[in-house]
């Protein structure tokens, strides 16, 4: 726990502060959607999906679709979900220290998740990670001239997964 949030940078603390305090509903539900991806990934990956290839892509768009599904209980339609679910994960990605090109990945696959959860928020997780194993094997290895503009519903991804 502390090698985690010694990774963190001071000034997100406050901004994470901010956003928990404006946002108390929904913080029981992102830890629970949290414990659940980690674990649904690791059941799907193993700790493949600790590196940059296309397990993390699923774990970064599942993250943000479970962090939805389970904030949408709480919110009065899915819009709301799915700003919380970007303001918490674009917090996390901007709070640690990274470099460019995962982060670019990084929010490129969760924007993926969140807008499958948006024009598809009856589906069950099953459904979600079910679609999100569809789309990991098809999903885009980038570099650094790719245009994520270009692949909006497609996962990216940095290294192979071998």
């Amino acid at each position: 726990m502390f090698k985690t949030i010694s990774r963190v940078k001071w000034r997100s603390f406050w901004r994470l502060l901010g956003l928990c305090i404006t946002h108390p509903f929904f913080l029981w539900p992102t830890y629970k959607a949290t414990k659940q991806c980690m674990q649904l990934a690791t059941a799907h990956f193993g700790k493949k999906h600790y590196q940059n290839g296309q397990a993390n892509a699923f774990r970064h768009a599942l993250w943000n679709i479970l962090i939805a599904k389970k904030c949408f209980v709480s919110s009065k339609g899915p819009a709301r979900s799915v700003r919380w679910a970007k303001k918490i994960t674009d917090w996390h990605e901007e709070a640690f220290f990274g470099e460019e090109m995962p982060m670019q990945m990084d929010f490129h696959n969760n924007a993926v998740g969140r807008n499958l959860f948006e024009a598809n928020f009856g589906w069950s997780p099953q459904e979600f990670v079910d679609h999100l194993l569809v789309l990991t094997q098809a999903a885009v290895k980038m570099n650094k001239q790719t245009d994520l503009n270009q692949l909006k519903n497609q996962l990216v991804y940095i290294t192979d997964d071998h």
